[in-house]
């Protein structure tokens, strides 16, 4: 047992670790996805520690302490997306329909053919804006339904799994599909004609992952998430940014694009609502987001039912408040956060 113990110590240490040094190769950024799972394993060891602890054996105090130092770091990483933490994106108090909107954001899995519970799921939600990810024909012509009630629509349906269909109650303006960074890989640029007839510049993406099967790196992905921050600081309306991000909401990439664009996560604060992988509870990492700028806040934000998808889908109402900007606040870069950026920007 104490070889065993030490030896997952060792590794729960150096995945811990690993994240830290900030090369894009997959292998330093997958291990900063299962931040909440390290957690739980570290405190797991711990409580081994504590049953099988030699006293006379100084290795195992010394394994202890750094264990229990391992957990309080790991804790002060997840603590922000808890409720015991403060909420970056404010709950409406006030509610002002014409002021509103909502939105759903769903990675179908494209092999996924539970078209009816995809539809079903968008009906009894009943949200203002639908956007499907990993959409190929197939689906876009089982979802063309949607036309009766969604009247504007943006289509974008590829073999590569990484096709959009984004469907409206509310008017588009502006509309163009965007190819960054990598020619396959499309984005949503559109404004939003909300009740009031204010404009909301909304920016749709799914950039690639940083995994050995699609991408060694995640070069790609950092340097578009990164585009579209510069596009939503820039923007005089306001921005909201969603879609399957491949990153998690923790990490260092996330939170240099909240940086860099000034936009809000109104996960942090209320929870992870993890969507993803739908079929194992255990590995489950939230990479659907939506992110906001500071004039709007939050009516509700839900995890949705699967239908067989390996994603759960997203929902989330949101409210324009002039004042809200002089309520909240988001992250502010400092000189190393810039040249990353700007570095990261001009890889590829």
């Amino acid at each position: 047992m104490k070889i065993f113990l030490l030896c997952f110590s060792i590794f729960l240490l150096v995945g811990t670790l690993i994240p830290l040094i900030k090369k894009e190769y997959w292998v330093f950024r997958i291990f900063e996805y299962p931040r909440l799972q390290k957690l739980v394993a570290n405190v797991f060891v711990i409580v081994l520690w504590i049953v099988f602890r030699d006293v006379e054996t100084t290795l195992s105090t010394i394994f202890l302490v750094v264990m229990g130092l391992n957990a309080i770091y790991l804790l002060s990483l997840v603590l922000p997306f808890t409720r015991l933490s403060k909420k970056q994106v404010l709950t409406i108090t006030n509610e002002i329909i014409e002021n509103g909107f909502s939105l759903m954001i769903a990675n179908v899995y494209q092999d996924n053919t539970n078209y009816k519970g995809c539809l079903k799921e968008i009906s009894k939600t009943n949200p203002d804006l639908v956007l499907l990810l990993e959409t190929d024909s197939k689906w876009e012509k089982e979802t063309a339904i949607l036309k009766d009630d969604f009247p504007y629509s943006i289509k974008v349906p590829l073999e590569n799994t990484y096709g959009m269909l984004l469907y409206s109650k509310l008017a588009l303006e502006d509309s163009t599909i965007k190819y960054l960074v990598e020619d396959t890989i499309p984005s949503i640029h559109t404004k939003i004609v909300i009740p009031n007839k204010k404009r909301i510049q909304l920016y749709a993406v799914h950039p690639t992952p940083p995994v050995p099967t699609e991408n060694p790196t995640s070069m790609e992905r950092d340097k578009e998430l990164l585009l579209i921050a510069d596009l939503a600081k820039e923007s005089e309306l306001p921005v909201v940014v969603i879609g399957d991000l491949n990153d998690v909401a923790w990490s260092f990439t996330t939170k240099l694009f909240l940086k860099m664009s000034g936009l809000l996560d109104p996960r942090r604060g209320r929870g992870f609502f993890n969507t993803f992988h739908a079929h194992y509870p255990f590995l489950r990492f939230p990479l659907d987001h939506a992110f906001i700028s500071v004039d709007l806040k939050l009516k509700k934000i839900k995890r949705l039912n699967n239908f067989s998808s390996d994603h759960f889908p997203m929902f989330i109402s949101l409210q324009y408040e002039e004042k809200a900007k002089l309520q909240q606040e988001g992250f502010e870069p400092d000189a190393d956060d810039i040249e990353t950026a700007n570095q990261k920007k001009q890889a590829v």
